[in-house]
């Protein structure tokens, strides 16, 4: 039997009463047995970083991966419902860097590597078990208790095979390069990186300089550089060999800068340009340094030399370079066998050779920099420059660039391969196609080293006597080779310090080595997840069962270069295949007035406070509902918006279980015949079924977002229209068969909705379920997720009928347009409805259904007409688009104005029964204290009004009632009182 529905629903409640549910009777492990053994869907998890608790931004891309995997459940296919933590990096060094207090790399070795090494798994497995509880809480279905963790052995060796394969084809090697470096980390920062989160306005101090040229008369380069830091380093000039350069005179010296910039030079007086030359003619032309007095530069003979990446639109047009500061800059000096000025260690301090800077920081010698430059005469004028800048995108700081050994895998064979494997995938939005093949077209070789602690411990073994390079391709291989140091590392995971001790013989001398001490970059431990946790090396047959993937999803800004990079590089190299067939990428989430959110703004929102103070459905619905390729404004306002279709579905939810339980509705026993479903009741049958055939092919082509719009107005057509317009017959028809097929309509729509909404909002939907379908029918799924995807009756689909009823809905909506314009409430009848098309299907849809028009509308008549009124609506109908104008007219009679009285009192008595608490079938008595125009509208419209709110009874006067009120009707204070009527009295009343 149906149990009573509180209308005051409280969201958040029944999401806790149904993950009990779930968890008590095993819901999820049963949804698994039932497609056990049938075809399979294969679903890869990109690993969630488990260093932080989530925040709302983590939850749209696990609701996506949630609904599609319920959804490809319910249409019966076998998952594997495996969740990823992404566990090793600086990500996770930095949070425990910062519980520790430690300011530096230093800090960390004499703590001790392996506590270091410790206190991060420990973080991992704290966040982790975190994260899987508050995944559990957005509805999240996964196998939790096999998850995978990117820190496992399995992972790390299967690292070790890709590295082996790709060293077979010589992509592998160490070298040299000028890279971005954060001097808090003590590490360099892969393009990867760089390119995805690393860059932020910043405002510097640009300087423009005198270079002195060794043959000119007090003659100089103007040159331009927004890192005075970097000119400890200078070795040569760049100018752009096509462009026109000028000689100017300024007071008593000459300057030479580009003819399109000369504008820099009017704050510093009067100047006249003396000569003009082509930047080729300036090639070869010595200079005096800025700081030639350094040790480290007294072998530097400076001079000017082409570049045509020179700009003409900011600086000067003379470009300073050191190639020892700048990756642009190094790749320059190894064209033209420059030499490397490398001046910072590893903490950004000047090492040995550059005098009084030696042992200073570089963040803090800029004005002491200045002050030199300054007092040599080579300062020519400082400005602020803002522009984008590369930071650490852990600590928010600038970074430098710095000469390193690193390792890394060569892209120039590589590239193509892997374009042509990305070009095999179906991309979502279309766009990452083109992102990821530029991304691929363009980068460089990939950096794959770190010198840190806590990461995979590259199986690199590199000969320091004939340079003869080792990589282990697995566990069984390094105990093979293996010479010392395997005791002590067997048993332990491959980290260090660990791995450190485990030593080889070189192959080629005979030399005992260690291996580098460096650590992979993480998105090698992410991209090798196709074939680490489906054991590639170890059950191919499985591997193939599961490989590739049928679909993945994460957000886009940087997976093209991160994740999705790494996934196709990994494939290719190992099985140049897709690693996937399908993604679908989407934006990111700011707050709702689009800025980023940040901690430090104030601005975050975490997933707890959401969940609990929302609601997980309404925020599930929230990012279901929006289109991937737009950033998603969350916040509580825009969820508030969100939460009204979720009280509108649980509304008409309980609209039926209100009068279902009054009647008894059993749909196992009702029956009806076709001949019994009204126009509306076939209507709606209608558009649900079209709505399950194209939600069908949404979920299929992961447009949910679309389907979500298709809800929306379906919800508005079943609430506004077909509930509101067939209200009368759940309460006061007299046929049987009438409401049965009222409420069998209406049960078999709800029943539908709520199993196509699951995947979306599955606390809500299976808390509907529990009592309107379980309740109602024996065989009926133990929980709505248990229950298999609705299958569209095609044959229920009437075109022509759906065209007929939305042709008088939208009539409906730009007459009650109409009436706004014109400042009438819709409880005012007015006399005539005129209405102008040249569509005749609109005009017959029209007159087939004048009544229900003239009842929505209030109006007395409907009539067509060619003329387009004054206080008129134009628009567009739902067929064909074809055109509609609609008038109201204005003119109010006194019968009209009576009428309009009488609406707005039954209003009133129908708001006294709600809050007297009546049941919505009682029957009652009404006693109203009432005289002048209302009394005579009351008693002229008497029967209208008693029908109306139930009333047996209508008494003019004073009498007291179980519930009185005083209310204001059009300007008058009208008592009313009302009592209910019991059932001996009205079958006295009867008699």
């Amino acid at each position: 039997m149906l149990q009573k529905v509180d209308p005051k629903v409280d969201f958040i409640a029944i999401e806790h009463e149904m993950l009990d549910f779930w968890k008590a009777n095993d819901i999820f492990q049963k949804r698994v047995s039932l497609n056990k053994g049938k075809s399979k869907w294969s679903f890869l998890d990109g690993p969630i970083t488990a260093n932080n608790p989530m925040g709302v931004h983590h939850a749209w891309g696990r609701t996506y991966k949630d609904i599609f995997q319920r959804y490809r459940a319910m249409k019966g296919y076998d998952q594997r419902y495996q969740n990823g933590f992404d566990c090793q990096g600086l990500w996770v060094e930095v949070e425990v860097e910062r519980e520790l207090g430690f300011k530096s790399k230093t800090d960390i070795e004499k703590y001790g590597i392996e506590n270091f090494v410790n206190a991060c798994k420990d973080r991992v497995n704290r966040f982790s078990q975190l994260q899987t509880d508050q995944s559990i809480r957005l509805g999240y279905w996964m196998d939790w208790e096999n998850s995978y963790y990117t820190m496992s052995p399995d992972n790390n060796y299967s690292i070790w095979n890709f590295l082996k394969r790709c060293h077979e084809r010589g992509w592998i090697y160490k070298g040299k390069d000028v890279l971005p470096w954060c001097i808090d980390c003590g590490a360099a920062l892969s393009e990867h990186e760089i390119a995805t989160e690393g860059y932020a306005e910043r405002t510097h101090l640009a300087l423009y300089l005198r270079f002195p040229l060794k043959d000119g008369d007090n003659e100089s380069l103007l040159v331009w550089t927004t890192t005075p830091w970097t000119l400890t380093s200078n070795v040569v000039a760049a100018v752009h060999p096509a462009m026109d350069y000028v000689k100017v005179r300024q007071g008593d010296e000459f300057l030479w800068l580009v003819e399109n910039r000369v504008e820099v030079l009017k704050e510093n007086g009067d100047f006249e340009i003396v000569k003009m030359v082509k930047g080729i003619d300036l090639l070869g032309t010595t200079y005096g340094g800025p700081f030639d007095d350094f040790e480290a530069l007294h072998d530097v003979e400076h001079t000017v030399l082409s570049w045509e990446q020179v700009s003409e639109t900011e600086g000067t047009g003379i470009v300073h370079m050191a190639p020892g500061c700048g990756h642009e800059d190094f790749l320059i000096g190894k064209e033209h066998d420059l030499p490397v000025i490398a001046p910072l260690d590893q903490f950004g301090n000047y090492i040995e050779g550059f005098g009084r800077l030696t042992g200073r920081n570089v963040r803090d010698v800029e004005n002491e920099i200045v002050d030199h430059l300054n007092k040599e005469g080579k300062l020519y004028k400082r400005e602020d420059y803002t522009h984008r800048y590369p930071i650490c995108w852990r600590h928010k700081t600038d970074l430098v660039f710095r000469l390193v050994d690193e390792w890394f895998i060569a892209m120039d064979e590589f590239r193509h391969d892997i374009m042509k494997v990305a070009e095999q995938i179906n991309w979502f939005p279309a766009w990452g196609l083109d992102q990821e093949l530029d991304w691929l077209k363009n980068m460089d070789d990939w950096m794959i080293s770190k010198k840190r602690y806590w990461g995979l411990a590259l199986p690199i073994y590199e000969c320091a006597d004939c340079g003869r390079v080792t990589v282990i391709g697995g566990i069984e291989e390094l105990q093979e080779l293996a010479v010392e140091g395997w005791k002590e590392f067997e048993g332990h995971t491959p980290h260090r310090p660990w791995i450190d001790g485990v030593k080889i013989q070189c192959e080629s001398c005979g030399a005992v080595i260690p291996r580098i001490p460096d650590v992979g970059n993480p998105w090698l431990d992410a991209g090798i997840v196709p074939f680490s946790t489906l054991r590639y090396t170890s059950d191919r047959e499985y591997w193939k069962q599961w490989f590739p993937a049928d679909f993945i999803t994460e957000s886009f800004p940087g997976q093209f270069r991160n994740w999705f990079y790494s996934l196709l590089a990994m494939s290719t190299a190992l099985e140049n295949k897709p690693p996937f067939k399908m993604v679908l990428g989407h934006a990111i989430v700011k707050d709702e007035h689009g800025r980023d959110m940040h901690k430090s703004a104030g601005n975050a929102i975490w997933f707890d406070d959401a969940a609990e103070k929302l609601g997980v459905d309404v925020m599930r619905w929230m990012y279901a509902a929006q289109n991937p390729e737009q950033n998603l404004l969350f916040g509580y306002g825009p969820a508030r918006e969100i939460r009204k279709r979720l009280i509108t579905l649980w509304n008409v939810y309980s609209f039926f279980v209100t009068y279902a339980r009054l009647d008894n509705f059993n749909p196992q026993k009702a029956e009806i015949g076709k001949d019994h479903l009204t126009k509306l009741d076939r209507w709606i049958t209608a558009k649900l079924n079209k709505l399950i055939l194209e939600g069908t092919q949404l979920y299929e082509a992961f447009r949910i977002d679309r389907f979500m719009r298709q809800v929306d107005r379906f919800l508005d057509d079943l609430s506004n229209w077909y509930v509101r317009r067939n209200r009368r017959r759940f309460w006061k028809s007299e046929s049987d068969s009438d409401k049965n097929a009222a409420y069998m309509t209406l049960y078999n729509v709800l029943k539908n909705l709520i199993t196509m909404l699951a995947p979306v909002v599955p606390f809500i939907s299976d808390k509907i379920h529990q009592n309107l379908v379980r309740n109602l029918e024996s065989s009926a799924a133990e929980s709505i997720h248990l229950n298999e995807f609705p299958v569209a009756d095609e044959s229920s689909i009437n075109e022509a009928l759906i065209q007929e009823i939305d042709a008088v809905v939208k009539l409906v909506e730009m007459g009650r347009h109409a009436r706004n314009r014109a400042n009438l409430k819709i409880r005012q009848p007015v006399a005539r409805l005129q209405y102008a098309t040249e569509d005749e299907v609109i005009a017959d849809a029209v007159s087939q259904n004048e009544d229900q028009i003239k009842d929505e509308l209030n109006v007395k008549e409907v009539e067509r007409v060619a003329w387009n009124g004054e206080l008129s609506v134009r628009g567009k109908s739902a067929v064909a688009d074809s055109q509609i104008t609609v008038a109201i007219s204005t003119e109010l009679t006194p019968e009209l104005i009576q009428e309009g009285l009488v609406r707005d009192l039954i209003r009133h008595v129908q708001n006294m029964r709600k809050e007297a608490k009546f049941n919505v079938e009682d029957r009652i008595t009404v006693t109203c204290n009432i005289v002048g125009e209302s009394e005579s509208a009351l008693r002229a419209f008497e029967d209208y009004f008693r029908n109306e709110v139930l009333a047996v009874d209508l008494q003019i006067g004073s009498a007291a009632g179980e519930y009185s009120k005083e209310i204001t009707a059009r300007g008058e204070k009208i008592s009313f009182s009302i009592s209910r009527v019991s059932g001996e009295q009205l079958n006295a009343r009867k008699r």
